[in-house]
């Protein structure tokens, strides 16, 4: 599979279909076209994080599944592509409804082809982000599985501004001891410092249940 970033176009006008595709390629981006929401869904599998980059230029109106009705369709599925909606009747409160549900830009017909481009490029660093902080989530999940539960409570602790000494009043280890496992967490979780530690914490607590990752 191709590790170029790719974009997706939803619209039924074959002429401007085919001319986005054109616009599109005539800059070197990977373009893959379709004149239903039901022809991209039947196609559509889900993507796993550190697959490239990717962004969904879509029609509004369409003939059967509307552009709408598949942004819910996707986000029901779990799918967080980012979309640019374009449309030729737009008004504030429909674009307002999209941006409310995810999309990342609005268009509106007749769009010029540099605010097309310019769309698509941030679209895509915004997906290229997102992806890299998936990614990184992934590892430092992987890694806080990896300790025990005492390092996990020494970790805690850590992170919560305790020193050594205080840590081991509150467990009941020596300092020593302490310390020991304070070595064995950081270099699991890859962390060189008490500010990186701190920085991997927060973003396995987002990433969890609050409740399990304090309990």
């Amino acid at each position: 599979m191709s590790k170029l970033p790719t974009v997706f176009v939803v619209e039924d006008d074959t002429s401007l279909r085919e001319g986005i595709r054109s616009l599109l390629r005539s800059v070197g981006q990977r373009v893959e076209t379709f004149s239903t929401a039901e022809e991209f869904i039947a196609q559509r599998h889900p993507p796993q994080p550190g697959d490239h980059p990717e962004c969904l230029v879509l029609d509004v109106r369409l003939p059967d599944t509307s552009g709408l009705e598949l942004q819910k369709r996707l986000s029901t599925l779990g799918d967080l592509i980012p979309i640019i909606f374009i449309t030729g009747h737009a008004d504030v409160p429909m674009s307002v409804q999209t941006m409310k549900s995810g999309a990342v830009d609005f268009l509106t017909k007749p769009f010029r082809d540099q605010d097309l481009l310019e769309s698509v490029q941030a679209t895509l660093r915004h997906d290229r982000a997102r992806r890299e902080e998936q990614r990184e989530t992934a590892i430092a999940l992987t890694h806080y599985e990896s300790l025990t539960e005492r390092e996990r409570e020494i970790m805690r602790l850590v992170v919560s501004g305790q020193l050594n000494k205080q840590i081991a009043d509150t467990v009941g280890l020596s300092e020593v001891t302490v310390k020991t496992h304070r070595a064995h967490l950081m270099k699991k979780m890859g962390a060189s410092s008490l500010a990186e530690l701190v920085r991997v914490a927060v973003r396995i607590e987002t990433s969890l249940d609050s409740a399990d990752y304090r309990t």
